[in-house]
């Protein structure tokens, strides 16, 4: 059997067996889909944010992760309450995802410079499955030889988002209950791990046309190594980024993202990995497409920059 049956195999197995680690979907324009990661940004931007976004992970290597996000929200009753939707469809391998969450978000004004806090809680469902019968293997004694696993199971989040016009720092967990399920010969089938997401970052002025925001993610699973995501950004004449990314022992890469009026975003983001997968793929692409319907009664009397 070839290294790359073997290696997707591996990947592939470990998500039902009983070890933890990092599950859920990437995303090196994670600055672009606060929402996806946490449900209290639901209306934190005076806009009806509609995100669509695709992910082509590892290009070229069989099996590689592919991944379409969808985000809308919207604040209501003048920034006190804030609404949104995001749905994510996710394929690795044999392994797919599709998920809905509603997202509902409570924010409080703490000062006269419109600093805010916000607690938002999400509610949905997972339609996982996993298909092996196509699979090639070398054991065909292995307990999910030819299995085929599929389940929908719903699931709560919850988290805390504090910001203002140039500042934000969140935790949160989108999915707090793990789901398993049973195979046909009794086996326990993990579908999902519980996350936990820390997100940050800052904007700081260096003249009169250009800004610098760095920005960070950090997501942890019990039981397995914290690992983080870092952007730094440079925004020109407040209409283009232009950045560096960096995913911690994973991948490094660059990102771009043109604004037209405040009113359209559209993004491109490329990472290539720095671990031992560099020599059996062509790196990971990213594709963005933003539209903001600003609110007559903007909270902010200056730029939003989160």
């Amino acid at each position: 059997m070839r290294y790359k049956y073997i290696f997707c195999l591996i990947v592939f197995c470990s998500t039902f067996s009983t070890s933890y680690g990092q599950q859920d979907e990437q995303l090196s324009l994670y600055n672009y889909n606060p929402l996806y990661y946490n449900p209290a940004y639901a209306g934190s931007k005076s806009a009806l944010s509609i995100v669509s976004m695709a992910r082509f992970q590892w290009v070229n290597f069989e099996g590689a992760p592919s991944t379409q996000f969808l985000s809308v929200h919207t604040p209501v009753m003048g920034q006190s309450l804030g609404m949104g939707l995001n749905l994510v469809n996710d394929q690795v391998g044999s392994r797919k995802r599709t998920a809905a969450y509603y997202n509902v978000s409570s924010g409080i004004r703490l000062n006269e410079k419109n600093d805010r806090l916000a607690f938002g809680l999400s509610f949905g469902m997972d339609v996982m499955s996993y298909d092996f019968t196509d699979l090639s293997v070398q054991d065909p004694t292995d307990p999910f030889y030819g299995e085929q696993v599929s389940a929908t199971k719903g699931n709560v989040g919850g988290g805390l988002y504090y910001y203002n016009e140039s500042f934000y720092f969140g935790v949160s967990s989108p999915r707090l209950f793990e789901s398993k399920v049973l195979n046909t010969d009794n086996v326990q089938t993990a579908l999902n791990q519980r996350h936990f997401f820390i997100t940050g970052g800052k904007v700081f002025t260096l003249n009169s046309v250009v800004k610098f925001k760095p920005t960070t993610l950090l997501k942890i699973t019990p039981n397995s190594p914290l690992t983080f995501d870092l952007n730094t950004n440079f925004l020109l004449y407040e209409r283009f980024w232009a950045g560096a990314f960096y995913r911690f022992h994973e991948a490094v890469g660059l990102n771009f993202v043109y604004n037209y009026k405040n009113l359209i975003h559209v993004g491109y983001g490329f990472e290539f990995p720095v671990n031992r997968l560099s020599s059996y793929q062509s790196g990971s692409h990213e594709i963005l497409l933003q539209i903001d319907i600003a609110s007559k009664k903007n909270l902010f009397t200056s730029p939003r920059y989160f």
